[in-house]
């Protein structure tokens, strides 16, 4: 009655009969078990430890006693509050399950349970022998697969955890071994195979929202998007109170330009979530894609506002978020030409220390370029160096850093030699100043010498990953010479490595639209381009240029637009736009498009302007404003003859 109905007063009746019956047969082990046992069902649990024990003391070898003290010691690990168990309770359980695993060697649970003890408790190599003497005892057991393919993953030996858990036979896969194959394949950023093991997990259980809320996670990252949209709704469907998921259905309703929908998904999440920094951060992100940047800009001041510590002090979360917030609020300001705005925000990038201090200096150079203040971008460099003295790689990479701009600003021997006196016989460190002189040398049209440092920043490369960014130089080695086949076969190499690289997949199909190849081919680059990251003017750019070689002049003026917006101290974007206003009769436009393009070259840096780009736009300009003054004479003329 007092287990059943869990009454207090039945309890105590019980207690008292089992001790009454004990009087008669205090050596029972039959009652004094049933009376631990009591104890511990009713929560009275020092009294069930006390009891059990006693049983213990007379009998060492009584399992049922051993295990029910097992019990009692789990249950205690599992009400811990305020975090994990105490050292003291895990040591008493693990010692009862090696007693437990000693007087029954023969049972999988006593092992599971034991190596997940030893597991709680980091000991990695007794647990790991647990595991594999159940598995010794019940090969296809799901339950042993599952822990030992978790502490392979717990130690960070995808591969181990894979081949563990794919060595089931097909007919013992279940929808959970499944699921955390999924879950290792992620781990491993093995994506392609995680899709296929969270789908068949799925297809085995379609009704588990956690499988398919990680299948439409999988889904979105390997590109699928209607597919990871319609999985993304029927998880919100089926769990109104996710957040999350309403939060994925915005960024892919984003992404697809449907930003209405996007702001209206994120209304609802924010029902559910009103503090959400990601919620609000991707609402500001839509506001940006539609181009109201005062909106996107007020709520972004509000987040580094909200994200700001008076002390300074942040965990390692919330200075990522912060930075995160940071970057593209500072994003925002350069795109609306407020350099000092846009820097005074990169600088609190650089104030939160670290990795975050280049980080941030490298913006601020790069936003002072964009504003055509070159003396501001050499201080900021020179002050990056002062900054990462303490950090060795940092420290390194903002010499590089200081080295090109001097290079770009008139001084290159003085720049080129900065970057070669920092070569020092180490691999790592000699890779990296290798690709930054091909960069300089590229940029100073010293061809020879740029093919030379990319040669040895590849025999430096030791990993194929480390091959990737070689190809890109070379690509652009080679197209800078107008030699466009053997640029394409680099950045196809890359590609193949890396297809969902934007840089990549943006350059090539930008220089095959320029050349009017295969112009399908590269607005079908350009838009996964745009796709991988929609707020970057010179993607919007080469789309629009791509639709204006398609002859398709609406989308073309519509992309274009939305990069001068985003840009304003580019040349080549303003050059594009006068195109295609003299294409469609616009030639006042046209003109004016030109003009700001000159204005721009005229304050752009020697290695950022080519003399013959400069040129040419001058005689459009030129030739503009001779027809401008025709039609304008004619239109006098005609004007007085009919008076």
């Amino acid at each position: 009655m007092a287990t059943t109905y869990g009454r207090p007063d039945y309890a105590t009746r019980a207690i008292e009969e089992y001790k009454l019956a004990l009087n008669a047969d205090p050596e029972s082990p039959y009652l004094n078990s049933h009376l631990a046992e009591l104890y511990f069902q009713t929560g009275r649990v020092r009294d069930a430890i006390a009891a059990v024990q006693e049983e213990i003391k007379k009998d060492p070898n009584n399992l049922d006693a051993h295990k029910l003290l097992g019990r009692i010691y789990l249950r205690s690990l599992g009400n811990m509050q305020n975090g994990g168990p105490s050292d003291q309770m895990l040591k008493l359980a693990t010692d009862e399950y090696v007693k437990i695993v000693e007087l029954e060697p023969n049972s999988t649970e006593n092992r599971l349970l034991l190596g997940r003890l030893y597991t709680l408790n980091h000991d990695s190599t007794h647990a790991e022998e647990q595991f594999k003497a159940a598995q010794k005892l019940d090969p296809d057991s799901e339950d042993v697969v599952l822990n030992v393919a978790g502490l392979y993953s717990e130690q960070g030996d995808y591969k181990r955890a894979i081949q563990v858990l794919t060595a089931l036979p097909d007919d013992d896969q279940t929808s959970k071994t499944l699921y955390a194959l999924g879950q290792t394949y992620d781990q491993a950023k093995d994506s392609k195979n995680a899709l296929i093991a969270y789908q068949k997990a799925f297809d085995l259980e379609s009704d588990n929202l956690d499988i398919e809320r990680a299948l439409a996670q999988a889904q979105l990252t390997e590109g699928q998007e209607d597919a990871a949209l319609k999985s993304f709704k029927d998880v919100a469907a089926g769990d109104t109170s996710d957040p999350q998921s309403l939060l994925r259905i915005a960024e892919i309703e984003r992404r697809q330009g449907k930003y209405d929908d996007a702001l209206a998904t994120l209304k609802k999440a924010k029902d559910l979530v009103s503090d959400s920094l990601e919620i609000n951060f991707n609402e500001a992100l839509t506001y940006d894609a539609l181009g109201q940047y005062d909106q996107a800009t007020q709520i972004l001041e509000k987040l580094v506002t909200d994200s700001e510590h008076v002390t300074g002090q942040y965990t390692d979360s919330e200075k990522n978020n912060r930075a995160i917030f940071l970057e593209r609020l500072a994003n925002l300001y350069r795109e609306q030409g407020k350099t000092d705005q846009a820097v005074g925000a990169y600088q609190k990038i650089a104030d939160l220390g670290g990795d975050y201090t280049l980080r941030g200096y490298q913006n601020i150079v790069d936003a002072y370029r964009d504003g055509h203040e070159y003396d501001k971008a050499t201080a900021a460099a020179r002050d990056a160096v002062t900054k990462t003295a303490k950090d060795k790689d940092a420290n390194r990479d903002a010499k590089l850093m200081l080295a090109s701009q001097v290079a770009d600003t008139g001084k290159a021997d003085e720049g080129i030699e900065m970057a070669r006196s920092m070569l020092n016989g180490s691999p790592a460190d000699d890779r990296t100043v290798e690709l930054r002189l091909a960069e300089m040398y590229t940029r100073l049209k010293k061809w020879k010498e740029a093919g030379e440092a990319i040669d040895k920043a590849d025999a430096l490369s030791s990993k194929p990953e480390d091959k990737v960014y070689t190809y890109f130089l070379r690509g652009a080695l080679e197209e800078r010479q107008k030699h466009f086949d053997e640029a394409e076969a680099q950045f196809r190499k890359l590609l193949a490595v890396d297809p969902n690289n934007a840089l990549t997949l943006n350059y090539l199909g930008y220089m095959l639209a320029d050349r009017g190849v295969r112009l399908n081919e590269a607005l079908t680059m350009i838009k996964k381009a745009v796709e991988l990251d929609p707020q970057n003017y010179a993607y919007l750019d080469s789309l629009g240029w791509a639709y204006y070689k398609l002859g398709q002049y609406t989308p073309a003026e519509e992309n274009l637009t939305k990069a001068v917006a985003r840009n304003t101290t580019d040349p080549t974007v303003h050059d594009h736009l006068g195109e295609l206003y003299e294409k469609t009769n616009r030639l006042k436009l046209a003109a004016a498009q030109w003009e700001q393009s000159l204005n721009q070259y005229a304050r752009t840096d020697t290695a950022d302007a080519d003399p013959g780009d400069v040129s040419k736009v001058q005689k459009k300009l030129d030739s503009a404003r001779v027809r401008l003054a025709r039609e304008s004479s004619g239109t006098l003329a005609n004007d007085t003859s009919k008076q």
